[in-house]
């Protein structure tokens, strides 16, 4: 072969291992970003996953922990029931009381209605402010309509706030209130002594600025209310403190007390009034700028001028619904 055929045919030698040599870089190259672009897919997946694994624990956890609805404000038949049925089965417990724990009473006496009159209801804590603010505004117009015989009224003794005192003041003024009712037959002691235990002068503060109230200082009001020496004398024993904290967890669950407007609506909170088993709504009393006593009046259908007057009947029967609180209608 001749000279320069041979260097033709090593140069076409070399330029075919340089092609082949660059054929397979570029092999292995695009196999490199191929397996690079695979890791990165797959490093992404990996990323999503995490982020919904994340994702769906959080929604778990925050479901767990934030309902998807508020709890709601009404308490189911069955629960009350149980409620009811637990209060009820509280020994020693009073048998004056009615079948809601509440205490009915008229001129005439315990569980003697006046037919045609109407029945005002309170629910009150002897340590609650609003309580004592309201019974020092109403307690006269309640005597004396209780004395005429224009309403039946019904007392419903409270004990939620045992912990704004050091020594379970309403408890112990509650229970005393319910031995009254169960020992002293006369109604009328049981309303004074409630006026008592409200008197500005008598009524303790709440929380740090209470000051403890002796059984002793108790049983002055309850004298002083007409109650009998023998019967204030026991009435300090704590005797129904059991059944009155279940008349508690009863009461507060009964869907016809709780508040229908304002800050605690869906909620039993004291003072409550209500007039044949109607709830007065106390935030409406107060966005009118009105007293209690002159919603009551206009619920029952009674002008102050005819207040106390034996054989003036308020227009609101037992059977009826109470008027509107601020016309009277």
């Amino acid at each position: 072969m001749p000279q320069n055929d041979k260097r033709s045919v090593k140069r076409r030698t070399r330029s075919e291992r340089r092609a082949q040599e660059e054929a397979r870089l570029r092999a292995e190259a695009e196999q490199a970003e191929k397996e690079r672009k695979q890791q990165t897919l797959i490093g992404a997946i990996v990323v999503v996953v995490v982020i919904a694994l994340i994702a769906v624990i959080g929604i778990t956890v925050y479901r767990n922990t934030h309902p998807s609805s508020a709890p709601t404000a009404t308490t189911s038949s069955a629960s009350l029931a149980k409620a009811k049925k637990a209060m009820s089965a509280v020994k020693p417990k009073p048998s004056v009381a009615n079948s809601d724990g509440g205490f009915t009473f008229s001129k005439d006496g315990y569980n003697k209605t006046i037919s045609d009159a109407p029945t005002v209801a309170v629910y009150m804590d002897p340590m609650c402010p609003g309580c004592g603010q309201m019974h020092r505004q109403i307690d006269e117009t309640l005597k004396s309509m209780y004395e005429a015989g224009q309403v039946n009224l019904e007392y419903h003794m409270m004990t939620s706030l045992d912990a704004n005192s050091s020594d379970d003041y309403s408890s112990r003024a509650s229970s005393s209130a319910v031995y009254i009712a169960q020992h002293d037959s006369n109604p009328e002691h049981l309303l004074q002594y409630m006026t008592n235990l409200y008197a500005e002068d008598f009524q303790p503060s709440e929380g740090s600025d209470y000051v403890p109230v002796s059984n002793d200082k108790l049983k002055e009001q309850a004298i002083k209310a007409g109650v009998p020496e023998s019967v204030a004398s026991k009435a300090y024993a704590g005797t129904y403190t059991k059944w009155l904290k279940a008349v508690d967890s009863y009461t507060t669950q009964r869907n016809e007390l709780k508040n229908v407007s304002g800050s605690l609506k869906g909620q039993m909170s004291t003072p409550t009034v209500t007039i044949n088993g109607k709830i007065i709504d106390m935030n409406k009393v107060a966005s009118l700028n009105m007293s209690v006593k002159d919603a009551i009046l206009n619920a029952i259908g009674l002008s102050e001028s005819n207040v106390g007057k034996s054989g003036v009947m308020p227009s609101v029967s037992s059977k009826d619904k109470p008027k509107s609180i601020d016309t009277g209608e």
